[in-house]
């Protein structure tokens, strides 16, 4: 289990890019998925934070090849941009 403290501070960098974009598709992933992470998945997204927004927009929405370490589960859930909310 992840601790509740990294949790909170993923969430908070997830929710806090600096763009409304940005903050819905890494934070709503986040929110989705964050709970049942394992360690490992938890590294792979505190590693993508560190990323430019850009580019983690671009990887998720198809118009850019991810690199080699973001590449596989993780980012094909991205990718499927079902937990961004629409507004009708």
């Amino acid at each position: 289990m992840i601790e509740e403290s990294r949790l909170r501070r993923m969430q908070f960098r997830a929710w806090h890019r600096g763009t409304k974009e940005a903050d819905l598709l890494i934070g709503g992933f986040f929110d989705k998925y964050a709970r049942g992470w394992t360690t490992a998945q938890a590294d792979w997204f505190e590693t993508l934070l560190d990323e430019e927004d850009v580019d983690i927009m671009s990887w998720a929405i198809g118009t850019a090849a991810p690199p080699a370490p973001f590449q596989g589960e993780l980012m094909q859930a991205m990718q499927a941009l079902d937990y961004i909310p629409i507004a009708p």
